[in-house]
Order: structure tokens, then C-alpha cells, then sequence
């Protein structure tokens, strides 16, 4: 059995073996929320389909015209084994319901550690996915990016109320670091963006050496609202 959630999932749930997240592009505000009640639609008709998959999220864009899609496995394995079986009459009756959907990209990643408080109890109004390239795979320095960002973060002189979490996600083929951050609402993440200094963070030496890192490529940020959950039943 499949049934919808409302409530935002875990990043940091322990038994998370391979969080992947994707985008798709739909173009519209109306082809947006079609194409999330058809997904909705499609699984609940469906039984669950595999206990490796612990939970399966949608966001919608505040571009106004893509997706993000989270789902949280056990294991890759789990997932190949999904992708063989269940995954493709999923995918053609969504893209009967609401057809010329754009699939962007596919992304695997580990969970490689939060930050967060744990007497926190306020609903994200915004997720913010920060996107972060390197030039060539690295898994060291993967790690030690995220590290000096986490460093740079608990000494943050003057931290903005308006955020939640922070939960860094390192790509399997070593090149890229995701950040799924929760904020209050978008407004507060943009007052944070627009904040002295350059971009989330205070002008200080820990800054300046998450930005200026070596292989650094670039980045981008995007935020997303979460309008659909699903888990097993």
C-alpha cells in the first residue's frame, strides 16, 4: 500500500543508504501541480514498490516550471532493482496524463552529515538546494569542502533565524556536493542572500576559504516548496 504524507522527510535518517535526487521540467505553474497529482495518482493505484525504498518526495519549483524529486533508498541496489521492474509503467502513465515532461538529470548521492537543532520543531516553508560542482571527482575534497562550509557555519557571527537545517549530500562520482537546506520561507532565505556579504555567510576567513577552495567550479541555488510525500502504507 501507498499513501501520500504531508509531513517532510528525514535527510538524516540513519537508514538512508542512497538519497537520489532529480529534476524534471514541466514549464508551467498548472503543469506543475498536474503533473504532481498524476504522480500521486499513479503510485497510490499502486502497491509500494519495495521495501528498500523508504520514502518518495516532490517539490515544486519556485522558477515556476521544474520539479525536484527526492527518494530515499537502502541501498543502490534497491533502486536498480526498482528500475528494471516498476520504474518505466510509472513513468509512461505520468507522461500520459501530462505529456512533453523533461527529464534534466539523475543524481546519486550519500548523506554525509546535518546540521541542525534538535529542539527545532518549525516547518520548512522552503527547501533550498545548493548545488555545488568541483572540476573532476575528488572524494577527499568532497569531504573536506563540507567540512570547512560545516566549520564556517557554527562560527557564523551573525546567523539568519530564517534557517533551519542544513543536510550535505556528496555524489557518488566524487564531483559534486548537494546541500538540502530547510529555511522558514523563500523570504527568508532571500533576506539571508541579500545580507552584507557574499551570499549565505558574514564576511570572515571561513567564508573566504569555502569560496575561494581549490577545484571549486561554481554553483547554483534553487528553491522548492514541498508539495507531495509518499510512503509505504
Amino acid at each position: 500500500m501507498t499513501r501520500r504524507t504531508d509531513a517532510h522527510p528525514d535527510p538524516a535518517r540513519p537508514e538512508i543508504g542512497a538519497p537520489f535526487f532529480s529534476t524534471w521540467r514541466v514549464g508551467t505553474p498548472l503543469r506543475q501541480r498536474q503533473t504532481v497529482e498524476a504522480i500521486g495518482v499513479t503510485w497510490e493505484r499502486r502497491p509500494w514498490p519495495a521495501d528498500g525504498l523508504l520514502g518518495y518526495h516532490v517539490y515544486t519549483g519556485h522558477d515556476a516550471g521544474t520539479l525536484l524529486h527526492y527518494s530515499q533508498w537502502r541501498s543502490e541496489a534497491a533502486y536498480e532493482a526498482f528500475a528494471k521492474t516498476h520504474r518505466q509503467e510509472r513513468v509512461d502513465e505520468i507522461d500520459t496524463a501530462v505529456p512533453g515532461i523533461e527529464r534534466l538529470w539523475l543524481g546519486r548521492y550519500r548523506h554525509h552529515r546535518s546540521l541542525s537543532r534538535p529542539d527545532d520543531t518549525r516547518v520548512p516553508g522552503c527547501i533550498v538546494i545548493v548545488d555545488i560542482e568541483f572540476e573532476g571527482p575528488d572524494l577527499d575534497r568532497q569531504r573536506a569542502w563540507v567540512d570547512a562550509v560545516v566549520e564556517a557555519l557554527e562560527a557564523e557571527p551573525n546567523p539568519h533565524p530564517g534557517g533551519i537545517s542544513a543536510h550535505f549530500h556528496l555524489s557518488t562520482d566524487g564531483a559534486r556536493v548537494l546541500n538540502y537546506a530547510e529555511w522558514e520561507s523563500a523570504q527568508a532565505h532571500l533576506d539571508a542572500l541579500a545580507a552584507p556579504g557574499d551570499g549565505i555567510g558574514s564576511a570572515t576567513r571561513l567564508w573566504e576559504r569555502v569560496q575561494t577552495w581549490p577545484g571549486l567550479k561554481g554553483s547554483t541555488v534553487s528553491r522548492y516548496e514541498h508539495a507531495l510525500g509518499l510512503i509505504p502504507g
